[in-house]
């Protein structure tokens, strides 16, 4: 924990000289807010809905056939799968072990989830993920496998539950403002299968909004690519770079752009690991159940179907979340929306959270080609410091690393879910506090926060509440 303490140090100690260098960016008039932000975040996708259904609108640009196609995939992705054999055969296989019976009991109106407040809140959407370590790089703990099953169907026995204690850590603004930040820790008891290998890794992981996705796989791969910057040649301190990973269908190794180390290359391969490991549904991708020899009753569980997600549902739900609309942005003409911008720039967070980008010119998915959006992401790994590394490899990333996430739609996750909290397993309450966690590469643009005004700070959280 001394590590926490020594970063948060970092905050009220930058160097004056670091102050002069940024000095004369702040409030520079000379930026173009047109390569910065736009009205239509998500282009012809774009849907104008501040309401509790803001995440969950199809693609405005979708002919009456694909709209079709989009309101069977919300279908299987928002009622829930039950245990087998049952007379709903189309929807049954859940389980044996399972952390969800629906994809929306975590992305809950397809936005974000939050962690539980106490051992008995029933909010669904963190996961563990297990692994301990191998040759190469992590693999799955051996009684519990590579996430952690704290729920199951009746007769076979749930793996453990998840416990989270949070420690209160207060700071200071260079200006005197006091703020506070939860550092988390994770552990789990009533542990099923005996005690965990000694070693075992623990890295906890929020469901986080899904909307935009399908754009998000539609930038071509060299636009991605060209941003990669590993021996930061450039020395600017930012040094990105992708995850290649195993394409399971076609097994071939291609950049990583989805979960929070961009550990799945495509969206579909995403939501059928999403099946198996949350909600216990094999497919043609993930044909194996979670269930590691020593659970015998698990793996003799009946099952609904070889594959219990045929390919043919798998596809009508990828178009689902493929076509999700991006919620427009907000307050596109205040004043101090325009300061945030600026500030938004210059202070560095646009290097990662790349503004804008333009989909491919031939896309699968017609509606998502040829679109100028502004999701706010560079899609490639970044060391983000000691305070929040998970220490977890996976694939090419370290246990410091994180993709850089979306920001589009941040502003009205409160409006959508009912809570504000963020990062990869939801330790920050607000948009503030997200900033303040940031370190490693990202270190330097949270210092140049620290040091704005209270107006300049405001400023700047209220662009990023527009979008």
């Amino acid at each position: 924990m001394s590590s926490l303490y020594s970063i948060l140090a970092t905050i009220l100690t930058v160097a004056i000289s670091l102050v002069s260098l940024i000095a004369c960016e702040w409030g520079r008039e000379d930026i173009d807010l047109e390569n910065v932000y736009d009205e239509l975040l998500g282009g012809e996708t774009t849907a104008f809905s501040t309401g509790r259904n803001a995440f969950d609108l199809s693609a405005r640009n979708l002919n009456n056939a694909e709209r079709r196609i989009f309101e069977v995939g919300d279908s299987f992705f928002t009622q829930n799968w039950v245990s087998a054999p049952a007379s709903t055969d189309a929807r049954d296989g859940l389980g044996p072990t399972f952390n969800a019976q629906s994809c929306s009991s975590c992305h809950a109106d397809d936005g974000r989830a939050k962690p539980p407040s106490d051992d008995q809140d029933p909010e669904r959407g963190l996961v563990i993920r297990l692994s301990i370590p191998g040759i190469d790089q992590a693999v799955a703990e051996p009684n519990y496998g590579g996430q952690l099953q704290d729920r199951s169907i009746n007769q076979i026995p749930a793996e453990g539950r998840i416990v989270i204690r949070y420690q209160i850590i207060n700071g200071e603004y260079p200006d005197g403002t006091p703020y506070s930040l939860r550092a988390p820790t994770y552990s789990i008891d009533d542990l099923t299968f005996g005690p965990m290998y000694p070693d075992t890794m623990l890295s906890p992981r929020i469901a986080p909004a899904v909307f935009g996705t399908g754009l998000l796989e539609a930038i071509p791969e060299n636009t991605i690519l060209a941003s990669e910057d590993p021996n930061d040649e450039n020395g600017d301190g930012i040094s990105g770079r992708a995850n290649m990973v195993l394409n399971v269908r076609e097994n071939t190794f291609q950049l990583g752009r989805f979960g929070w180390k961009a550990n799945h290359p495509t969206l579909e391969q995403q939501i059928a690991s999403a099946f198996r490991n949350d909600i216990g549904i094999t497919s043609n991708i993930f044909n194996q159940n979670n269930c590691p020899q020593i659970q015998i009753k698990c793996s003799a569980a009946p099952n609904g179907g070889n594959p219990e997600l045929p390919d043919d549902i798998l596809d009508r739900v990828t178009f689902y979340i493929q076509t999700l609309a991006v919620p427009a942005m907000r307050n596109v003409d205040d004043p101090e929306v325009e300061q945030g911008a600026r500030l938004f720039v210059t202070s560095g967070c646009a290097q990662c959270h790349t503004p804008m980008h333009v989909t491919s010119q031939s896309h699968p998915v017609e509606p998502l080609s040829r679109q100028t959006i502004f999701p706010y992401t560079d899609l490639l790994l970044h060391d983000m410091g000691e305070g929040l590394a998970d220490n977890r490899p996976d694939g090419l990333a370290s246990g410091r690393e994180w993709r850089t996430a979306p920001l589009w739609g941040i502003g009205l996750i409160e409006t959508v879910n009912g809570h504000t909290t963020l990062l990869h397993d939801g330790r920050a309450r607000n948009i503030e506090e997200a900033i303040l966690w940031h370190g490693g590469e990202a270190e330097k643009s949270r210092n140049v926060f620290t040091q704005l005004s209270i107006k300049d700070r405001k400023a700047l959280i209220k662009f990023l509440r527009s979008l």
